[in-house]
């Protein structure tokens, strides 16, 4: 674990300021009802500067334009768990079986998103059973996600391409429903629908766990889409839901690029020729989908992109799996899901890790663990930070902007209904 005591940690947290201003007026989640009468009051984690992060260094005038990028062009998080979780992760089941995941919107208003592929409580809300991902309590946690964000002003449920555009116009942050897998849809096929109705925007094949659509990442055997995941690839493409493959297994990501009609994404993944890990993607699988027009956006979930230059998870090794991606595929192909909350998230992945397939992605690879992912340990600092190292490391405001919401904006016009 880290030693929190590290001169190298323990240096005072950047003080945040807003990238953007946004249409926060202080409220907090459910706050139209009465904690410890309506639902208990479980104290929650801070959302800004819970640990010592540090941010690139910068000089005023790198800074100066990183927050000019942030003012002129979309920012757009492929992949985010928006939630604050609780400070008693060892209660997190029982936590989570109350089916209220609160959104950290003093947090968002930091961040300088204009757009956030939010994926709710997915395989975590086990509502009514201990295995996760049924049709019940994804429409539980889906419809109740819904009603807090309807009482507040700064987060708008995002629908359309044209949604986003006016959330930055706005002061506001677009929230895109998604889901990691789709084995609640179990084999109606009619549940796409319904889904869609409901406003989610973007789905993934398989959660690690194989279902009836294709093998996830965890299965000893891959045997590639089903003929019911190819007709619900069909369906997703006709009804404008974007397709995701990061936790399917590799032949079945090949073949749902290959079935779809639409560019797909890889949402939150990375290189494995960097780090052997089932979690990232081999070459052959990044070309796949970038040859159809694809993204796939880089993650920083606790010790998933590690590197051999950079063996201890950090913004740096996080950003050599962009760079690679950028090398392998163009700079028209890669973009950012984080993958991060508001609060422990490693402590998440110990509460939770067979549920959340933890030993199955990472199998035998041996690294140091940290404590938090330092330098964008929270969806406050992603993106400022990434700017900032983008910044920092010379690229174009051309290129900045592809990779942080021009990539992602490409795909939605084509994979999105409108």
């Amino acid at each position: 674990m880290t030693d929190l005591k590290d001169p190298q940690t323990t240096q005072p947290p950047v003080q945040q300021v807003p990238m953007q201003k946004k249409n926060y007026s202080g409220y907090k989640s459910f706050s139209y009802l009465e904690a410890g009468k309506d639902y208990p009051d479980w104290p929650l984690t801070p959302e800004l500067n819970r640990v010592p992060s540090r941010a690139p260094e910068v000089t005023p005038e790198q800074e100066g334009r990183v927050r000019r990028l942030f003012q002129e062009e979309l920012m757009i998080s492929l992949h985010d768990h928006c939630f604050v979780a609780p400070q008693d992760l060892s209660r997190f089941l029982e936590f989570r079986r109350w089916g209220r995941d609160f959104t950290g919107y003093e947090g968002l208003s930091m961040s300088g998103l204009d757009a956030v592929f939010d994926n709710l409580m997915n395989g975590t809300a086990m509502i009514t059973s201990r295995g996760g991902w049924k049709w019940d309590d994804t429409i539980f946690d889906l419809g109740m996600r819904l009603s807090d964000i309807a009482h507040q002003e700064m987060v708008m449920h995002c629908k359309t391409t044209e949604d986003i555009v006016s959330a930055k116009k706005n002061g506001q942050i677009a929230f895109i429903v998604s889901l990691e897998g789709a084995a609640m849809i179990e084999n109606e096929l009619d549940r796409l629908d319904i889904l869609y109705g409901l406003g989610v925007r973007c789905m993934g094949i398989a959660y690690s766990e194989g279902n009836a659509l294709g093998a996830g990442l965890k299965e000893p055997r891959d045997g590639g889409l089903t003929v019911f995941g190819r007709q619900a690839v069909r369906r997703m493409n006709q009804l404008g839901i974007a397709i995701d493959v990061s936790h399917s297994g590799d032949q079945t990501a090949l073949d749902t690029i290959e079935v779809s009609e639409k560019p797909i994404f890889i949402t939150h993944a990375g290189a494995r020729a960097l780090w052997n890990s089932n979690r990232l993607k081999p070459d052959d699988v990044i070309r796949a989908c970038a040859d159809k027009g694809g993204v796939i956006g880089i993650e920083a979930a606790p010790h998933t992109t590690l590197t051999e230059k950079h063996p201890r998870h950090s913004l740096e090794s996080f950003m050599e799996h962009f760079e690679y991606c950028v090398d392998l595929v163009g700079i028209d192909h890669v973009a950012f899901g984080p993958d991060v909350l508001f609060g422990d998230h490693v402590g998440l992945h110990h509460a939770l890790s067979e549920a959340l397939s933890i030993g199955a992605s990472r199998g035998h690879l041996q690294y140091e663990e940290v404590e938090y992912v330092d330098g964008i340990e929270s969806p406050a600092e992603a993106f400022p930070n990434i700017v900032r190292w983008l910044v920092k490391h010379d690229y174009s405001d051309a290129d900045i902007a592809k990779a942080v919401g021009g990539n992602v904006m490409r795909v939605l016009k084509e994979a999105w209904y409108r």
